[in-house]
């Protein structure tokens, strides 16, 4: 008797950019920390697209920052759950999106939703999501003023999330992307990071950016700054690791807790290097 076997589908390796490359590395850490007893977070659908892709993943194993990533993601989530506790049906906009699930841990049946990113990452992106009647995926530079015409035609007010992607643009995009807001979207709340000198300075030690050929290019050490760069541009909300804000802080699990106490003892200037902000952006 002869037993016929069903073929398994082949994986699809990924063609990407050097800086979209980058969207691996908070897939696989979510895809990793879902597989622990006591994870920070649940991710089922990140276990599948990493199982689902040929791809080296071993690169990431053991490196700390894949924590770091996860508790940014904890704390993005956060803010934008936040903003949806005050404006259910705002907009909500995640710029390089690359894999993120940011929509599924948060939809709330009436938010709207766009996805933005490279075209070969949306291009990815579209083979595990699709379009649905208050989310859509655009394909385009966030330097590119096309993206917002789309974001206009949806209800304010809009929460743009940013997380790990400025800091991989030189100061002039950076800049022109504020302006971009300012003059398209007054009122937007942008969330992003910023590196300081001594994070970008020691990248090329960093336990996975160093065997990546992406580097962080925007070097600010004071997020503050950022408020001289035009009329309009205000720092509402700045924090590190070591000052997560009490609900993202307590939901973590004690053991996270405890490591996150060490390292804020000993390489406190290593933190406070990387921050975590929420800017309100008027015309």
């Amino acid at each position: 008797m002869t037993i016929e076997r069903c073929a398994m589908p082949a994986k699809h390796a990924p063609e990407l950019g050097q800086i979209q490359e980058t969207l691996l590395i908070p897939l696989y850490a979510r895809a990793v920390e879902t597989r622990k007893r006591r994870p920070m977070l649940r991710d089922p659908r990140a276990v599948e697209m990493v199982e689902s892709l040929d791809y080296d993943f071993s690169r990431f194993d053991g490196a700390r920052s894949l924590v770091g990533a996860n508790l940014r993601t904890l704390l993005f989530d956060h803010w934008v759950r936040d903003f949806l506790t005050r404006h259910p049906a705002g907009t909500v906009v995640e710029i390089g999106t690359g894999l993120n699930t940011r929509f599924e841990r948060l939809d709330n049946g009436r938010v709207h939703w766009f996805d933005l990113d490279l075209p070969d990452a949306v291009a990815l992106r579209r083979r595990f999501f699709e379009d649905g009647p208050r989310r859509r995926m655009l394909a385009a530079s966030v330097t590119d003023p096309a993206w917002t015409e789309a974001v206009r035609s949806s209800p304010g007010p809009y929460f743009l999330v940013a997380e790990a992607v400025l800091i991989y643009l030189e100061e002039d995009a950076v800049r022109s992307v504020f302006d971009l807001v300012a003059d398209r979207l007054p009122g937007a709340r942008l969330a992003l990071e910023t590196a300081g000198a001594r994070m970008v300075g020691s990248q090329d030690r960093h336990d996975v950016l160093a065997g990546m050929a992406a580097r962080m290019r925007w070097q600010c050490d004071d997020p503050a700054d950022v408020e001289a760069w035009r009329p309009g541009i205000a720092l509402t909300t700045s924090c590190t690791f070591s000052t997560l804000p009490a609900p993202v802080r307590d939901r973590l699990p004690t053991g996270y807790r405890r490591l996150l106490r060490l390292l804020s003892a000993v390489r406190r200037r290593d933190i406070d290097a990387y921050r975590f902000n929420v800017f309100r952006v008027d015309g």
